[in-house]
């Protein structure tokens, strides 16, 4: 029976992929974790647990009385809070992932999920059709997290045959939680202004593309992943992982079919230069030949999806 540990599970991507964890495994085999004490209201589905994942003595005996058999590692510090704090981030981001990568070692655990994000890419690398092995020379501190933490994965695989699984992420965009400091939540609080009736500022240029991914389609993947057979899992850094492209005029516009006296302006900020240094879009072909990745959502089939459902959802 497995036992499935998530760490950082209040976030954008735990919120979502914890339900779906417990709703396929049954929520006495999900434990969620978060630093915050106060997540625990959103995991009536599942056990919950308050967890620093800083405090590596509590982990360690939460994992071993649980007997905890995969961990699902999401906590990190994203990307535009990531330059604000970047020694904090560069800590919190490498410390927890050895920390993961070191008990699943030692205790044998049968897998562990990590994700990684287009931010390895850097202003050096192809940015059309970005493919799986390229030069990576991330200019951010999140990016340079996620570029050693990929090196770090494969190393516990190869040395130790720790079954990790990575997936490198586009921008996500969710309706059931509210954005989280990355470069990309632009595409998440901008449907948050349509409904509400206000103008949405939006701090990049009209014409930045950034490949992107509507949560369901995050979750699926996770999954299919973290389900494919071991020999099936070719890549032991992390997987490219494509859905969409698009940028925030293209997004306003798709809006504008369903709300078409909504404002947009543009005023770019220092995100503006992470995003330039990130990928227009990605090939992921790796990932559908070795474990058969297929998304579900375009741009106006998830637009449509969010402005039906969003209104109908309570924080």
């Amino acid at each position: 029976m497995e036992k499935i540990l998530v760490i950082g599970a209040a976030g954008q991507l735990g919120s979502e992929l914890t339900k779906s964890l417990s709703d396929m495994y049954g929520g006495e085999s999900v434990i969620a974790t978060d630093l915050n004490e106060s997540a625990k209201s959103k995991f009536d589905y599942c056990q919950f647990k308050a967890l620093d994942i800083m405090d590596q003595d509590t982990a360690r005996n939460l994992i071993k009385n649980e007997n905890v058999t995969q961990i699902y590692h999401l906590a990190a510090v994203l990307s535009a809070v990531g330059e604000k704090k970047p020694l904090f981030a560069w800590d919190l981001n490498m410390q927890s992932l050895l920390f993961v990568l070191e008990i699943a070692r030692e205790f044998k655990l049968n897998k562990v999920y990590w994700p990684s994000s287009i931010a390895v890419f850097g202003p050096n690398t192809p940015k059309v059709n970005t493919p799986q092995y390229c030069v990576k020379e991330p200019n951010t501190v999140y990016g340079i997290s996620k570029q050693a933490g990929e090196r770090w994965c494969e190393y516990y695989f190869q040395k130790y045959n720790v079954d990790v699984r990575s997936l490198r992420y586009p921008g996500l965009i969710g309706y059931k939680s509210l954005p989280g400091g990355g470069t990309t939540d632009y595409a998440v609080d901008i449907y948050h202004k349509a409904l509400a009736g206000e103008k949405f500022d939006c701090f990049l240029r009209e014409d930045s593309f950034l490949p992107m991914m509507y949560m369901p389609d995050a979750i699926k993947a996770t999954l299919d992943l973290m389900h494919a057979p071991s020999e099936s899992v070719k890549i032991r850094s992390s997987y490219n992982l494509a859905s969409m492209s698009f940028s925030p005029k293209e997004i306003y516009q798709s809006i504008l079919k369903h709300h078409p006296d909504f404002k947009i302006e543009y005023h770019p900020d220092f995100r503006q230069s992470i995003a330039d240094s990130w990928p227009d879009s990605v090939d992921d072909s790796c990932a559908q030949k070795d474990w058969g990745w297929q998304p579900d959502f375009d741009l106006d089939k998830m637009t449509e999806d969010i402005l039906t459902n969003l209104p109908n959802f309570s924080f």
